[in-house]
């Protein structure tokens, strides 16, 4: 598995993963005693991989990385650029000494076409993401699949169809990444979907309904944990919020308004509910 423990998409201290953001954003994950966080990648490019890397070895803190594909190289319609940004965004991941690239790297956050999806969407989208999982081996790099729900895309909104794509790829370093505040949308009961991807699950991001504080709205916690359980889950359990979006990262994921009253909120109490859960369910020493 990539990572394992609890870890944190970094949105919460920042979407633009600038110098500065990087310093606040370690500070506070190793002052949190996390084991890893998740940098948003939307522009790999701009990304300064070896203040980064220096930053990660110095406070010993592991990486992964994520994104959504910009329309310019969505997969279902453009793969060869899907190929191209996703092979510079795996790229960067292993320059700045990250274990993975998850997230929607088969399409884009707010990509709908209005119809259900096409099997030449499923071809260029499975062409896409096999090409880069082979790169991305060569560079030491697993890939993440994550289903989102119907309203940010229109693709793979499932656990199962995570699965059906990953069968397809046929690439061992490619997992299954869920999120429970898409699973809380989309599964016939969350606790199926985790059963549904059992060995290919190793990501999961820990997301109360309303994107704010884990424990103070309506996932069914006990039973995401329960079922993590079941399958003996050593991967990494990630808690993401929503609390700061910049304009054009609040359309796509439709973040109207403040989800919590600030970051220490969510660390303060979202945080200690999520590791006593992991720690009920014996997921965690």
């Amino acid at each position: 598995m990539p990572v394992s423990g609890f870890g944190i998409h970094t949105s919460i201290w920042a979407m633009n993963w600038t110098p500065e953001a990087a310093e606040r954003a370690v500070t506070s994950a190793r002052y949190y005693e996390l084991d890893f966080i998740e940098i948003a990648m939307p522009d790999p490019a701009a990304i300064d991989a070896d203040h980064t890397r220096g930053l990660l070895e110095a406070n010993e803190l592991k990486a992964v990385s994520s994104l959504g594909l910009p329309e310019h190289a969505w997969a279902s319609v453009r793969p060869d650029a899907a190929v191209e940004f996703l092979e510079a965004a795996i790229d960067k991941t292993a320059a700045f000494g990250g274990k993975a690239l998850s997230g929607v790297i088969y399409g884009g956050i707010g990509e709908r076409t209005g119809v259900p999806p096409t099997q030449g969407e499923y071809d260029n989208i499975t062409r896409a993401v096999a090409a880069a999982a082979k790169h991305a081996k060569g560079r030491g790099i697993a890939l993440g699949i994550e289903p989102i729900n119907r309203y940010e895309n229109h693709l793979v909104n499932t656990a199962r169809q995570g699965v059906d794509l990953i069968e397809r790829i046929g690439a061992d370093n490619v997992f299954v990444h869920l999120d429970t505040y898409h699973m809380n949308i989309e599964e016939k009961g969350v606790a199926n979907g985790v059963l549904a991807c059992r060995d290919h699950l190793r990501y999961i991001h820990l997301s109360e309904s309303d994107r704010g504080t884990p424990g103070y709205g309506n996932v069914a916690w006990d039973e995401i944990f329960a079922a993590l359980a079941a399958i003996e889950f050593k991967g990494g359990l990630a808690m993401e919020s929503f609390i700061n979006m910049p304009p054009e990262f609040a359309y796509g994921l439709a973040v109207w308004r403040p989800v919590a009253d600030s970051m220490e909120e969510v660390m303060d109490k979202g945080l200690p509910f999520l590791r006593n859960k992991a720690e009920q369910y014996g997921l965690t020493r």
